[in-house]
């Protein structure tokens, strides 16, 4: 009884283990955004997030703080924060999709890939398809995808005397180095 219990014991932490390699964590990301006017451009950066994925099932997600985006200007950042995405009622923007093409995780390659899922941003979840690459390399992922935001899909209001300085739809960048999770 010993050895079957020995023996079920080694079995699911091997299941662990495999279960694990099959997840995949950000060593780096950068999401970055950007919006031009006539005005002015405006152009933000955050690599706080942590994107995490799944090679069994496909799942992506990522989630971020709105305020550890960076900006050029002092005032850009308070008014992203205060006016338009009203960081203190909605800290953060949350993206949970699943790639729709299969990919082989264990032949070096880029691979042109489709995510489809829902976008949760200043209190509105969407639906969306975004277009990208994974590029698998010496064991790690390399995900970038680039996407359009029309920000009256989710409800975000510029006040009239900053509406000339901000685009009605903005460009949006993803950039992440995905390593495979490690045991302890």
């Amino acid at each position: 009884m010993k050895k079957i219990i020995a023996a079920l014991v080694c079995l699911s932490g091997l299941y662990l283990q495999s279960a694990n390699a099959q997840i995949y964590l950000a060593d780096s990301a950068r999401i970055s955004f950007y919006s031009q006017t006539k005005a002015e451009d405006i152009d933000a950066v955050n690599t706080m997030a942590k994107p995490i994925m799944s090679i069994a099932t496909g799942e992506f997600d990522v989630s971020l703080l709105n305020t550890a985006f960076s900006f050029k200007k002092d005032l850009m950042k308070e008014h992203f924060n205060e006016d338009y995405m009203e960081s203190s009622k909605y800290p953060t923007t949350v993206f949970k999709g699943k790639i729709n093409e299969t990919v082989d995780y264990m032949e070096d390659g880029v691979h042109k890939i489709t995510v489809t899922g829902t976008m949760d941003m200043h209190g509105v979840k969407k639906q969306i398809t975004v277009p990208g690459t994974i590029t698998v390399k010496g064991g790690k992922l390399y995900v970038y995808a680039k996407f359009n935001v029309k920000i009256a899909d989710y409800n975000i209001k510029l006040p009239s005397f900053l509406s000339i300085n901000v685009a009605d739809n903005v460009d949006v960048t993803v950039t992440a180095t995905m390593s495979p999770m490690k045991t302890k």
